[in-house]
């Protein structure tokens, strides 16, 4: 097994899509797994350090494992199929060792709350990794994890730079984009 960290968390600038880019703890190689808004946010919220004001649903399972007295050892990327990641949570109970089917989205968030390893089975790894390319990045970090500096991190950005109205430009774009999908929304509900 291939032993990982989450780099970043990024949002596609051609797509508004986010993607989850993990980086193997050993080489400059980068797994990019897409994820939804509500995946990137649980797992965003982990990387800057926030707590949101009532528990998510990535926080009411951490909970339900410690009542139980369960304790999370590890989750594993196991699988792909087509475009699809598949994961594998490992925990241990009273019971003895449990292995629980998950998203990999929901797996790398609840790892990142419990403080345990992230893995991604080689086959995985060589399927769908990219190396370290600093020419056809097209993605901007939305939030990185920390120690992930521009030196050490994944392929540099506008959002690494020092903040100036340029590289600020970005996310205010973002974010007028959208104010116009919730206005398309409103006039045109589907």
């Amino acid at each position: 097994m291939i032993r990982v960290t989450v780099d970043s968390v990024r949002v596609s600038l051609l797509t508004q899509n986010r993607v989850v880019v993990l980086r193997d703890s050993d080489s400059r190689r980068y797994l990019p797994i897409w994820i939804g808004q509500f995946e990137a946010d649980a797992i965003s919220f982990v990387l800057q350090s926030l707590t949101p004001s009532r528990p998510m649903t990535h926080d009411l399972l951490i909970t339900i494992f410690l009542e139980l007295n369960a304790q999370i050892e590890h989750v594993t990327i196991n699988d792909i199929q087509d475009t699809t990641f598949y994961a594998r949570i490992s925990a241990t109970a009273a019971s003895g060792p449990i292995e629980i089917d998950a998203r990999s989205s929901d797996a790398i968030a609840l790892a990142l709350r419990a403080n345990v390893p992230i893995f991604v089975a080689p086959h995985v790894f060589d399927q769908s990794s990219v190396p370290f390319d600093t020419e056809e990045q097209q993605d901007v970090p939305l939030f990185r994890s920390p120690g992930n500096t521009p030196s050490d991190a994944a392929p540099s950005s506008p959002a690494d730079s020092p903040k100036s109205e340029d590289s600020l430009s970005l996310f205010r774009d973002f974010i007028n984009s959208l104010d116009n999908d919730d206005e398309n929304k409103k006039s045109n509900p589907e």
